[in-house]
């Protein structure tokens, strides 16, 4: 309704949403009198019932309907559901108006409605309590329980029971500082900004805080972190001040005041209890950051449990198709056959014929996305790529999940064009028809607008490849496995020698545009005391500096802006001499995504300690949008050939992996390349001189339409996308939920996620720590979600770390585990499941052992320990001792998830009676020893997990 009224534009209107999740600022503007002559409207919810008055309202249009927060007693799910307001509410509502002068209220009901169906009252919203669940004797309620050490320190904090748990288990793994920070942004109004208008910057600024975690609640934690700081070093001294820092940041100050209140309250609530925060971090441990961040993770999971989401998996060979052989990291695509016929009052969905012609408007569409390197025109679809700093690690780039996030807040596309008929009556008498199919590309960063072919990635950069043996010197190391360099057999040596003295004998012009990032220019590089110029592009400006890129070596640099030269139009024609590659089959290890970004800084110093500075002998096994896979290959006396990723496997930094589809696509079409003549492979890049008729077409089009010598557009095509076909959808793994449809809300980090890894087929984990369902049942909504790291086997790690009840699946032989049933376990007596709809049925996609159980159970004892030891927990420990179990519960949990030798994979086989508990033969079923149980009845968080015996 808000943008209906909004787009009305003749009816002089002004109109403001007025709801708890906008702005304080955005509240704020419903006070402010109208423009003379625009007539003030609010869109309100019933938080005008007694929040907000605003004194000027003449009108109140009443749907007499309000929204109510319902909990369902059995599955503890929250939903808003749609229902009549009470007649106390609408006379409320009715209130707003008539403050000033004569008001009105309408109400849009039948009288006899009023009289007959609406109630006087409605009954107050409440929650559904804790349940403490232990194990149970046939005589005893399994909803009866002792208020244990761990009930009392639930009791005494002003947060839910799932926040609280957060708190406890943060106290037992040292994070309690992070966890008391998110338990009291979670208890409190949200205080980041998403202003109605800005969503796009604010969903950036988010991005931004939480850095690589993926987490809401890491960047809860880091934004309020750095407001701290900022005041404790005086910054924000004075309210404007810190109202400024706000705005900049997206924060609004006086809900991150609450927080830091309530934080300070628990703080002191905890300390009863003999909890308290450490700022201590070991002095030697490098590492101590990246394990922080996941420890916290997993404490999430923990807390959070069973809100567990897992995804689908994209099809590799339909997405390669669907990006007609474009790089899934930097490109999204818009437009497409879906409403292509859509013709209404002059506006289409798809990418107008001639498309090319508008290249500049799409560019302006995505410029806060990200930097636009090209675009290419294809029929009905165009392919926006962004600028993939070569330096950088591979990932999908944040310019395309800001435009998917375009998309997902329905941003408009809007171009304005010329219909084709019009373009082919006023250029060279319809000559121009045949280029309506033709794909051209626009590359920005050349500055040329040419016919394209559609080349599926198999010879994009494999031109240059003549050979599939090539021996290269690195001078770049971007990440493990990941490696800038450039040939130095004869032939590339002697093309970059007549390529340095053709560019030494130019009269060198500065450059005739101000420097940013993408542009190719010529930059000096001093070696071996001489300085001379070499191709280049600028990485970023900072200052009166920029860091370049050397495109035919691979390496990089600073330098001062006025160096930087320009660069003659023929030297650009040249392909770039640097190349990049990447080893083949090889992922990061358990540890390194642990203990690093991505890689931890031993596996880095350790790769560059084996290639830098050296020549290498690479067996190239495909090329991927222009990067070499290889096997790489050092060079011993005494050994010969070692292979680098060989190394690094057998010293637990790498393991292997599977190679993507495109990578295996390349590899056939190179062996069948290269099983022909190599005369074969350079021939490919001969221009045709059909390809020049098109380009001469396309110039004449340009220019026609630069020179407005086509008129004014006069359609509007408003596109459909963009989309990426690699973005995931997620479902959820528990029994309730499985087959319900799983929304996250638009404000979390994660409300857009893209496959890195789609080859990678192990299960990836999203945890949530608060969700809802519609009033139909149909769509769960997910709040302040946490991706965990793409770690094998860690959705199962985790759901049997913090399950209540286990019961691990063998399979027929009784050989191996193959899965295992999560929940509460079952009823002995009836038979029964304590509560099936939380029930979690998984197959494990990699191997565990008898030995990764027990370690699950030494942990959970580890637990318990901290927060169950006795009547008084901990509060009879001192600090040192406290210390000590918290190191020793953190050691274990990242020998857990981490260990020497990873984890074998495993097809995953299901269970044939899924849900269904008690499928064990007693006989193979070992009690773990629980001597603390013996004191009475379980008052534990965690009861050990029943081991079931293999067959040897």
């Amino acid at each position: 309704m808000h943008e209906i009224l909004t787009n009305m534009v003749h009816k002089r209107l002004q109109v403001y949403p007025l709801h708890s999740s906008v702005t304080l600022e955005e509240q704020n503007n419903v006070f402010l009198s109208p423009v003379p002559g625009y007539r003030k409207i609010i869109l309100s919810t019933n938080i005008a019932e007694s929040s907000v008055t605003v004194p000027d309202v003449k009108y109140v249009i009443d749907f007499c309907l309000t929204r109510t927060l319902v909990c369902d007693e059995d599955t503890n799910y929250q939903s808003l559901r749609l229902s009549w307001a009470s007649k106390t509410s609408c006379d409320q509502r009715k209130g707003r108006a008539g403050r000033v002068s004569k008001g009105y209220c309408y109400r849009l009901i039948y009288k006899d409605f009023w009289d007959s169906s609406i109630p006087d009252h409605v009954i107050p919203e409440m929650l559904v309590g804790a349940l403490a669940v232990s194990r149970q004797r046939e005589d005893e309620n399994p909803h009866d329980g002792e208020l244990t050490f761990l009930g009392r320190v639930l009791a005494q904090l002003p947060v839910n029971q799932q926040l609280g748990k957060l708190i406890v288990l943060g106290h037992v793994f040292g994070c309690l500082d992070e966890c008391l920070i998110i338990a009291a942004s979670l208890s409190l109004k949200n205080f980041f900004v998403m202003p109605f208008r800005q969503h796009l910057d604010g969903y950036r600024n988010k991005v931004d805080f939480c850095g690589n975690s993926k987490s809401d609640c890491a960047a809860l934690v880091e934004a309020f972190r750095a407001w701290q700081t900022c005041r404790q070093r005086g910054e924000l001294r004075h309210p404007k001040d810190e109202l400024d820092w706000g705005r900049l940041n997206y924060i609004q100050i006086k809900r991150i005041r609450e927080v830091a209140e309530l934080y300070e309250e628990l703080k002191t609530r905890i300390s009863q209890f003999n909890m308290h925060v450490d700022s201590r971090r070991p002095v030697m441990d490098q590492e101590y950051t990246y394990k922080q961040r996941f420890i916290l993770q997993v404490v999430l999971a923990g807390a959070f449990y069973p809100n567990y989401f897992t995804f689908g998996q994209p099809d590799e060979e339909m997405a390669v198709r669907e990006l007609a052989g474009k790089d899934p990291k930097t490109t999204i695509v818009v437009g497409g056959e879906m409403g292509s016929l859509l013709w209404g009052g002059g506006r289409l969905k798809h990418v107008p014929p001639y498309g090319f012609l508008y290249y500049k408007q799409l560019q302006s569409l995505f410029r806060q996305c990200g930097q636009v390197r090209s675009i290419v025109f294809d029929g009905a679809k165009a392919f926006v790529e962004f600028s993939r700093n070569p330096t950088e690690r591979f990932k999908t780039l944040p310019a395309v999940y800001m435009a998917i996030k375009m998309s997902q807040l329905k941003v408009s596309l809007e171009l304005s064009v010329h219909s084709a008929e019009e373009i082919e009556g006023k250029v060279q008498g319809g000559a121009v028809s045949k280029l309506r199919n033709t794909r051209v590309n626009v590359d920005f960063q050349k500055q040329t607008v040419d016919p394209a072919q559609v080349s599926f990635n198999t010879l994009d950069r494999s031109q240059m490849i003549t050979d599939l043996l090539l021996t290269i010197d690195v001078t770049e190391v971007v990440e493990v496995g990941h490696f800038w360099g450039y040939r130095i057999d004869e032939k590339s040596s002697e093309i970059l020698e007549k390529l340095t003295a053709e560019i030494s004998r130019l009269k060198l012009v500065p450059l005739p545009v101000h420097p940013h990032p993408d542009l190719v220019c010529l930059a000096p590089f001093a070696d071996s005391d001489k300085e001379s110029y070499f191709r280049a592009q600028i990485l970023y400006v900072s200052g009166n500096s920029a860091e370049v890129f050397f495109v035919d070596y691979g390496n990089r640099a600073h330098v001062a802006l006025d160096v930087l030269m320009e660069i003659p139009c023929q030297f650009l024609e040249l392909p770039f001499q640097a190349l990049e590659f990447k080893i083949c089959k090889m992922r990061p290890s358990a540890r390194c995504l642990v203990c690093g970004e991505h890689w931890s800084g031993r596996a880095s110093r350790r790769f560059s300690s084996l290639v830098s500075g050296r020549a290498l002998l690479v067996k190239v096994f495909s090329v991927v949008h222009g990067v070499l896979h290889v096997d790489t290959y050092l060079s011993s006396a005494l050994q010969g050939a070692i292979n680098v990723r060989d190394v690094l496997v057998k010293e637990g930094y790498a393991e292997l992996a599977e190679e993507p589809y495109e990578s295996k696509q390349s590899h056939e079409v190179l062996k069948g390349l290269f099983s022909k003549s190599v005369e074969y492979v350079t021939d490919m890049s001969v221009p045709s001189p059909l390809k020049d008729d098109e380009k001469y077409v396309i110039r004449i089009l340009l220019e026609s339409f630069s020179s407005n010598k086509l008129g004014n557009p006069n359609c509007k095509a408003i596109l459909h996308g963009p989309f990426n076909p690699y973005e995931l959808k997620c479902h959820s793994l528990t029994r309730i939920s499985k087959f319900r449809r799983v929304w996250i809300e638009k404000e979390s980090i994660n409300s857009v996620i893209i496959s890195d890894s789609p080859e990678d087929l192990h299960q990836r984990m999203l945890v949530a720590a608060s969700l809802s369902v519609n009033a139909t049942g149909s769509t769960v909504l997910l709040r302040e979600t946490s991706l965990m790291p793409h770690i094998p086997g860690l959705p199962a790690l985790l759901s049997m770390l913090f399950a209540p009840v286990m019961e691990l699946r063998v399979d027929r032989d009784g050989r191996c585990y193959t899965g295992v049933l999560c929940g509460l376990g079952w009823n002995p007596t009836t038979g029964a499941p304590v509560l099936p709809e939380h029930d979690m049925e998984l197959a494990f996609d990699v191997q565990f052992s008898v030995e990764d159980v027990t370690e699950i159970n030494i942990l959970r004892a580890a637990i318990n320990k901290l927060v169950c030891d006795g009547p008084n927990g901990s509060m009879c420990l001192g600090p040192e001792r406290i210390t000590q179990l918290q190191d020793n519960a953190r050691q274990k949990l990242l020998g857990l998830f981490c260990p020497l030798k990873p984890r074998e994979k495993i097809v995953p086989k299901w269970h044939e009676k899924p849900y269904e508990w008690n499928q064990v033969d007693l006989k193979l079923v070992m009690e773990q020893a629980d001597r603390e149980s013996s004191r009475g009845k379980n008052a534990f968080l965690y009861q050990l997990h029943k081991l079931i015996v293999l067959s040897s």
